[in-house]
């Protein structure tokens, strides 16, 4: 089988791009901005499901009036240490940044702050809300609903979304912990990009319209859905669902959004998303001190146990990620591959503004 060479576009010129997309069917450009951030953040750290993989789908929100472009979330109740927002339909990496920012103020105040969103839309990779209270010296935490892709065990239809979670703790000399993962086997995103390219996904990401596992990655799109992490019953598939459930209870229940069932089926337009988002900031100096040392102890002691056989090292979250931005610089951008490049210059065309520029 030939080799397939991959496209590198330097992480300015896809911030770019994002920009030219979203400001060509009228969005505000600080709106823009923060949604380029996150996109090129998502694809610098190797999560390629939720970077260029889904602008078009920002850019159709935008431009059917789905979403909204011209107001700012706004705090329809709060106290010291927590605050419902309104997200007025707003792109949901807009109002996913006014509400963390917000928690880290409050935590800066109170030690800890809770804040939940309601009238949201898609909001990106998590870790990237998490990661901006880390980068202030907390715990940063985010939940959100999506659009119900999980097929709990025993079921045969979607009920839940991949609900994702993210926890991103602070250590010493700049290292870290970034928990940020689906409460699905995988992202419905991964699963798209493996039909995009041709290939089968593994047994175990998702499931047919009878509930039972598929390979054929357009089957599970079209008609079946995402298996909750652990895959089926008989891998403990449960506890996957189980945690679908609670970050349900933390984001649709809490925040009286749209939940389970009730949020709109994937990439329609018949009515609004309104999601329900969650983002917790902690300070941990408010709790035992040492909290940045002990947890570099518990981070080196993971990454220098023995590796299993076949393997050349243990990491933990957030390494995996590491290692891809590395690999990024040493490029000089991030690599694509060839068919994702034809889907940016697609978009460009339809949106008639200039393509990404890619340097091989």
């Amino acid at each position: 089988m030939a080799e397939i060479k991959e496209s590198v576009v330097p992480n300015k010129e896809f911030h770019n791009f994002v920009v030219r997309c979203m400001e060509a069917v009228h969005t505000k450009h600080e709106h823009a901005v923060s949604l380029a951030d996150l996109l090129v953040s998502a694809d610098y750290r190797g999560h390629y499901s939720h970077g260029l993989n889904r602008l078009d789908m920002y850019v159709k929100d935008i431009k059917v009036g789905m979403t909204r472009h011209d107001m700012e979330p706004t705090i329809t109740k709060e106290t010291v240490s927590t605050a419902l927002v309104n997200g007025n339909n707003l792109l949901g990496p807009v109002v996913g940044k006014f509400c963390i920012d917000l928690a880290i103020q409050k935590a800066k105040e109170t030690g800890i702050a809770w804040v939940v969103a309601n009238d949201s839309n898609h909001f990106g990779i998590a870790g990237w809300y998490s990661i901006r209270a880390m980068e202030q010296g907390m715990l940063g935490m985010a939940f959100t609903n999506t659009s119900p892709l999980m097929v709990p065990t025993r079921a045969r239809k979607p009920t839940l979304g991949t609900n994702p979670l993210t926890l991103a703790a602070p250590a010493n000399n700049g290292d870290s912990m970034v928990l940020d993962m689906a409460t699905t086997s995988v992202a419905l995103g991964k699963i798209e990009l493996s039909d995009r390219k041709g290939q089968d996904i593994p047994v175990g990401w998702g499931c047919d319209e009878t509930g039972k596992p598929c390979k054929n990655p357009g089957r599970v799109v079209e008609s079946g859905g995402l298996m909750p992490l652990g895959g089926d019953e008989n891998t403990a598939g449960y506890k996957g669902y189980g945690l679908g459930m609670m970050v349900e209870v933390f984001c649709g229940i809490l925040a009286g959004s749209n939940f389970g069932p009730n949020v709109r089926s994937w990439k329609t337009h018949d009515k609004k998303a309104n999601l329900g988002q969650c983002f917790v900031a902690i300070d941990p100096t408010a709790f035992a001190p040492g909290f940045t040392d002990r947890m570099s102890e518990l981070i080196d002691h993971c990454r220098n146990l023995e590796p299993a056989t076949g393997q050349s090292e243990v990491l933990v979250p957030g390494d995996p990620e590491r290692n891809h931005m590395k690999e990024c610089d040493k490029l000089g951008g991030i690599p694509y591959h060839p068919n994702q490049i034809k889907y940016a210059n697609e978009l460009a065309e339809q949106l008639k503004i200039e393509p990404m520029k890619v340097l091989t």
